[in-house]
């Protein structure tokens, strides 16, 4: 950096020949820029330039914004060419300038405009205000130091003004848009403010110059391209009523789901762009050119299209902020992320400095030799080729990461070695190749492919998607004969083909990233639980993008901290909530079971996560469930969920109900009833089957006095109910239950209770006959089998009472059975403690094992029953010693 001031704008003036004519016919400016060029051009400076409510006359105006602009440019230029300026400092005054430069244009353009009074709205009869919607640059914040200004004109309702002179709000706004443009944009002898394109505006140069709501709502419903939904992420009302113009234009942007349609339309532009660079021989354009700036916008634009309908965090403006939160949220590496912030910073400080030359919206590299000397001197290089070859490689990265990101097809890539069976499947007998590709029954995958290709879904799918099916199909057929029960996996793809044909983002998701069908075929393939789980809810293909997080062990604090986050984004839209909660809770399942399919968990590990996994969500539901309960006295509810059963033991499966209860403990006169409606509105929001389906099925039946019993207890009541009321059997399932989720303090006062409940005084002989009838009483509803490992003798129910009735009958003396360890600990804490054989205990914890892996096993597949093998006969033997040992009552299968 020069060591003075003359020094430092003389080097300005050699990279700038507009600042030299500028400094050479304005002393005044030459005076500020010699007083201030240390210091950055601040918003607070730029309202005190001149007595802005002084300058009443248009005239007037218009010559103070232009002095204006041409103080802030002198400053810009001197700082960002002597390294005091970064580039967001530059971006960003330059902003602050346009929209500085609009509001005091739309005031002055008001003013001119007093005889027809106020425009008011038929409808609400208020005063109505211009929007004034700055898009692009401007609306990202980002503006370059020579751009033109994108606007859009946009005015709330129709209706007529009150003034002397009565027009309609449409004529008076349209007025007031003109005056507006001039003042901006009319080049008098202080030249320009900014150039003002209205282009973007609906129907474009041909459409109004304003608009209502209406009728940009029609608009953007009936006729909005894909390439207005990019044009639109970045527009920002910089006068009037922002929050009504972004719920009216983001449902527009922003699809409720993932839409990976918008990769086919980003790369359509892109190509459009590619075609007329061509055409007009653009190669040397830094921001439409290969490489160019374009290209790092529409990086991270695309993800913003996808994403940001089911992430609001991604609903940014500015590129370099997104590009940020992509690293954040890992959908770009961080490392590519840095790559682009530099490309990109690297481009548009390039870009201001060929502006810089003659302050002309230019982004095309000079021809001239000392033109190009004074832009490498100005990057910082010794010469032209030098720069050269570093704006290449910086070019050459942004290349490859827009590749990488849109995969762009090869145009004369070969159609699929088996697109031909699948196109003539209808007319054909494809069934000899089926047979070489490995599947066992080729005339029955080809009825199920007949079938779905002679189908109306099929034929009345739109043409689009129809082709991307076609692209699929022969590839799924080949990916799925790989596996060995290959006529299975391709029948469950095909059900997932049928329930996604008519959402063509999925297509589109599958077609754009073919690596992720070779994941699905696996899937698939390993479990028709799993398929059908993910044909219910095909927005959990996009889990299959990225192994890393599939495959990666849930961190629950991170985890939980992004669930709070989507529904804090959520607030004031309850079933934007229940649908977070869903979208959640599907996609940690859909990676557990990944998981748990590859190896990577044993089950009992798998059922502490899937556990952990419903703690978060109830505990997320019951604060933010509260939030929308009315007239609560209290925003912390003091209110408590105990869980039972395999939620109470930390055993639960994929698909396993939850057994609850809730208790509240808060001396409020209104506690009763508010507690009870929260219950309610709990059990809605866990139950009730949303579009994005139902988050839990829960049963509420073991709570204090059952079914006929209140939904919410107080922990007096509890307390009262289980030492002086309840029957044995629901002590029984108290040695499984636990505190979950709500109030700690409540969570305490539960497990003191049944810690004193388990260790009461019992007669063993009273509890042994107790224990039994309550299991004849099961057995009759539900009869032993050999296949049912739940309900056989000596199965999983056996093994529970058992360990159910040794924790009743002897933790007084030995209170390590009241730990929620689960069964299998259990058993060795009453091996040890002599309660049973030592053998006989190990035997059945082997037993128990076995049946639960049996179960698991039926339950990936969709089988309610098991194959009866010498194996689980011998385990159900071990359960049936145990039995006699304890109950001393032989059992048998009968």
């Amino acid at each position: 950096m020069p060591a003075n001031t003359s020094d430092a704008i003389a080097r300005s003036c050699e990279f700038s020949q507009y600042l030299h004519r500028l400094l050479s016919a304005r002393p005044e400016q030459a005076q500020r820029l010699e007083q201030k060029w240390r210091q950055p051009f601040t918003l607070d400076e730029m309202q005190t330039f001149v007595d802005w409510p002084a300058q009443t006359a248009p005239e007037q105006q218009a010559s103070a914004l232009r002095q204006l602009r041409q103080a802030v440019m002198a400053r810009l230029i001197c700082r960002d060419l002597n390294g005091l300026a970064s580039l967001d400092e530059v971006m960003s005054t330059i902003s602050q300038l346009a929209e500085f430069a609009v509001r005091q244009a739309l005031a002055c353009a008001a003013a001119a405009l007093t005889q027809y009074g106020q425009p008011i709205g038929e409808d609400s009869g208020e005063p109505q205000q211009l929007i004034v919607i700055g898009m692009g640059k401007l609306g990202g914040g980002e503006l370059n130091v020579s751009s033109d200004i994108d606007l859009i004109f946009i005015y709330p309702e129709g209706g007529e003004t009150n003034g002397a002179r009565r027009i309609s709000n449409h004529e008076y706004f349209t007025q007031l848009g003109k005056r507006l443009i001039a003042l901006l944009n009319d080049i008098t002898p202080d030249g320009q403010v900014f150039r003002v394109d209205m282009r973007l505006r609906p129907y474009g140069d041909s459409g109004p110059l304003v608009m209502s709501f209406a009728a940009l709502e029609n608009y953007l419903l009936s006729q909005g391209r894909e390439w207005e939904r990019y044009a639109w992420i970045k527009a920002k009302a910089l006068t009037g009523d922002a929050e009504a113009l972004n719920q009216l234009v983001r449902p527009f942007v922003y699809r409720k789901y993932l839409d990976y349609n918008a990769y086919g339309a980003m790369r359509e532009l892109h190509a459009q762009i590619r075609r007329e660079v061509a055409r007009r021989d653009m190669a040397d354009n830094i921001k439409l050119g290969p490489g160019g700036i374009r290209e790092a916008e529409f990086i991270a634009q695309v993800f913003q299209l996808i994403r940001g309908g089911s992430d609001r965090t991604l609903q940014l403006r500015g590129t370099r902020a997104t590009l940020d939160r992509l690293a954040a949220l890992r959908l770009l590496e961080p490392d590519a992320v840095e790559e682009l912030q530099a490309a990109y910073a690297f481009l548009r400080n390039l870009e201001h400095r060929l502006q810089y030359l003659d302050d002309q919206q230019t982004q095309t590299l000079p021809a001239a030799p000392d033109t190009r000397q004074k832009i490498a001197a100005s990057m910082g290089f010794a010469d032209w080729p030098a720069f050269e070859e570093a704006l290449a490689a910086v070019r050459a990265k942004v290349s490859r990461h827009f590749e990488q990101v849109f995969i762009l097809p090869s145009e004369d890539s070969p159609d699929h070695p088996l697109s031909e069976l699948w196109l003539d499947v209808s007319e054909q007998a494809p069934e000899q190749k089926l047979a070489e590709l490995g599947y066992a029954d080729p005339q029955a995958v080809a009825r199920q492919l007949k079938g779905l290709a002679q189908s109306q879904r099929y034929l009345q799918m739109p043409l689009s998607g129809r082709k991307k099916l076609d692209a699929l199909m022969p590839a799924l057929i080949e990916v799925a004969s790989r596996f060995p029960n290959a006529d299975d996996t391709l029948s469950r793809i095909i059900g997932l083909m049928e329930a996604i044909s008519r959402r063509a983002s999925y297509l589109a998701l599958l077609t754009e990233y073919p690596q992720t069908l070779q994941r699905l075929a696996s899937l698939y393939s390993a479990s028709a639980w799993v398929s059908a789980y993910l044909s219910r809810h095909p927005i959990l293909l996009d889990e299959l993008l990225d192994v890393r997080v599939l495959y990666a062990a849930p961190d629950w604090p991170q985890l939980a901290a992004q669930l709070e986050a989507q529904l804090d984004q959520a607030e004031g839209d309850v079933e934007a909530k229940m649908d977070a909660l869903r979208h959640f809770q599907h996609a940690q399942t859909f990676r557990l079971v990944a998981q748990d399919l590859a190896g990577m968990w044993t089950l009992e590990a798998l059922s502490d996560e899937l556990s952990r996994l419903a703690d978060l969500v109830l505990d997320a539901a019951v604060r933010h469930a509260w939030r929308d309960i009315p007239s609560r006295h209290t925003d912390t509810p003091r209110f408590a969920v105990i869980g039972y059963g395999k939620l109470g033991g930390k055993e639960l499966g994929y698909a396993s109900d939850l057994d609850i209860i809730f208790l509240y403990d808060d001396p409020h006169p209104d506690a009763p009833d508010l507690y009870s409606r929260l219950a309610r509105k709990l059990s809605t929001w866990l139950t009730s089957a949303t579009a994005a389906g139902v988050l839990y099925d829960i049963d509420l039946r073991l709570r204090p006095n059952g079914a006929s019993g209140l939904l919410v207890s107080s922990i007096a009541a509890f307390r009262q109910y289980q030492e002086n009321q309840a029957w044995a059997w629901e002590h029984q399932a108290l040695t499984r239950a636990r505190f979950v989720a709500g109030d700690t303090d409540i969570g305490a006062q539960f497990e003191a209770e049944r810690h004193a409940i388990l260790t009461l005084q019992r007669d063993p002989a009273k509890l042994r006959d107790e224990v039994l009838a309550m299991r004849q009483r099961m057995l009759e509803s539900h009869p032993a089998r050999e296949d049912d490992v739940k309900n056989a003798r000596g199965g999983i129910i056996d093994v529970e009472f058992i360990v159910q009735y040794l924790i009743l009958a002897h933790a007084r003396r030995l209170p390590a059975l009241t730990g929620n360890t689960g069964n299998i600990a259990l058993l060795a804490v009453a091996a040890e403690a002599g309660l049973i054989d030592a053998g006989l205990a190990e035997h059945a914890r082997d037993a128990y094992r076995l049946f639960r892996r049996l179960q698991h096993a039926a339950r990936l597949n969709d089988k309610q029953n098991v194959d009866v093998v010498p194996e689980l006969q011998a385990a159900y033997y071990s359960g049936r010693q145990l039995w006699q040992q304890v109950f001393e009552q032989a059992l048998d299968f009968s």
